[in-house]
C-alpha cells in the first residue's frame, strides 16, 4: 500500500519531467495516474508515495518515492511490463522526458 503519510521511510526518489503528446489531455493523464496507483503501484511494498505535479509552463513531473533509490529504480523498470503503466506512458512526449533518480542524504 502507498503510505503517503510516512515520508520518514523514504530513501529514494524518481522524478520524471515531461510534456504530453499533442492532442493528449491532462484529465486522461490524471485518470491513468490513479489507475497506475490502484492497479500497479499499490502492490509495491516499499513504495512510499507517488504523485503528479505541473509547472506553469505545462511541464509535468511524475514523482515516486520508495524506501531506497534501488527500489525506486526497480519499480520504474517495472512500468515497462505493466499494461496500465504502458497506457500512461503512451500519453507522454518521449522527446521531452528528463528522468532523474535521487538518494536521500538526511
Amino acid at each position: 500500500m502507498i503510505d503517503k503519510n510516512n515520508l520518514s521511510t523514504m530513501g529514494g526518489v524518481e522524478i520524471a519531467f515531461f510534456k504530453l503528446k499533442e492532442g493528449c489531455l491532462e484529465q486522461d493523464l490524471v485518470a491513468l495516474s490513479k489507475r497506475v496507483e490502484a492497479e500497479f503501484l499499490s502492490q509495491q511494498s516499499e513504495l512510499v508515495a507517488h504523485f503528479l505535479l505541473k509547472r506553469a509552463d505545462g511541464v509535468y513531473a511524475d514523482v515516486a518515492m520508495a524506501s531506497t533509490q534501488e527500489k525506486v529504480e526497480e519499480y520504474c523498470q517495472q512500468w515497462l511490463s505493466n499494461a496500465v503503466a504502458l497506457e500512461y506512458l503512451e500519453l507522454i512526449d518521449s522527446e521531452s522526458v528528463d528522468m532523474t533518480f535521487w538518494t536521500r542524504i538526511n
